[in-house]
């Protein structure tokens, strides 16, 4: 059994189909089928149940799949600390962001990053919080930014400071007033991220109030460009008014422990992270608390 034969058997599990593997694979689907063949009178098991409609994987097949994906990441990730450790401070840095957290802190850091490294690339991937999660416990990508509260317990974190929630709007909001409370804006259309409208529709509902939710997003420049529509008032980190840089958004502080929100950057506990990874997490430790 070699590692060869174990990608091959991952990716006709992957594709339930010897043909549609062997064009994944970029060879002849005959050959295919015997590799797997040899690999299952090596190991004395039947990995692939072979019916007329399609390939099924049996109880070995399946424990197999699971160590392969497994030795495969092993393989890659020990792949890229030789090269890491022969080329230096060369490659891409591949980086998972919610977009309302990533847009406000990556853009200095990268370009001053890339200024001192040069030889580092960056991939950024907007998404949202549990995807991020994914591509971490996946190898994907090298570092996640989220946003807070959530549950750290697999991760090295380092967290950032908390910060409020505002309302922002392209109209005067509770004239006269330093912050607001979430029933001070009980007749107002609402624009909101989706991460937040549970919190948001509780606030109200224990006032004896229902929100005017008209719009939800997980994008917060969207949301700030429809508040400078005059569509109605955002709820957004404060952190992410210049998102979208309109003179004429004004915006208060929301007085609500409840949305209160922080940012953490993770990364998964007892996994090679390359050079490049743990010096640009540097740039976020004079930021944390």
């Amino acid at each position: 059994m070699d590692i060869k034969q174990l990608k091959y058997f991952l990716t006709v599990a992957e594709e339930s189909s010897f043909s549609r593997a062997a064009e994944k694979l970029y060879m002849a689907q005959p050959p295919l089928s015997h590799q797997i063949k040899l690999l299952e009178d090596e190991l004395g098991v039947t990995l692939l149940e072979r019916t007329t409609r399609k390939l099924q994987l049996t109880d070995a097949g399946k424990a197999l799949v699971q160590r392969s994906k497994q030795l495969m990441e092993f393989l890659e990730t020990s792949v890229k600390e030789v090269k890491d450790i022969h080329d230096g401070l060369q490659g891409t840095l591949s980086i998972g962001t919610v977009s309302s957290a990533g847009a406000a802190l990556l853009p200095e850091r990268i370009r001053s990053f890339h200024e001192n490294y040069p030889g580092i690339n960056f991939e950024i991937l907007d998404e949202d919080t549990a995807k991020i999660i994914e591509l971490l416990d996946h190898g994907v990508i090298d570092i996640g930014i989220i946003r807070t509260p959530f549950n750290l317990d697999s991760f090295e974190a380092i967290l950032l400071s908390d910060e409020p929630m505002i309302a922002v709007s392209n109209t005067e909001i509770a004239n006269c007033r330093e912050s607001v409370k979430m029933t001070d804006l009980a007749d107002t259309p609402l624009i909101v991220q989706r991460r937040n409208e549970a919190v948001i529709q509780e606030l109200f509902e224990k006032s004896g109030f229902k929100p005017r939710i008209i719009c939800r997003s997980n994008d917060v420049r969207t949301i700030l460009l429809w508040a400078g529509t005059g569509l109605g008032t955002a709820v957004v980190p404060k952190n992410c008014l210049n998102l979208v840089p309109d003179t004429n958004l004004q915006y208060k502080e929301i007085a609500e422990p409840l949305l209160i929100t922080g940012t953490a950057v993770i990364w998964p506990k007892q996994r090679y992270i390359s050079s490049a990874a743990r010096r640009f997490l540097e740039t976020f430790k004079a930021s944390a608390y």
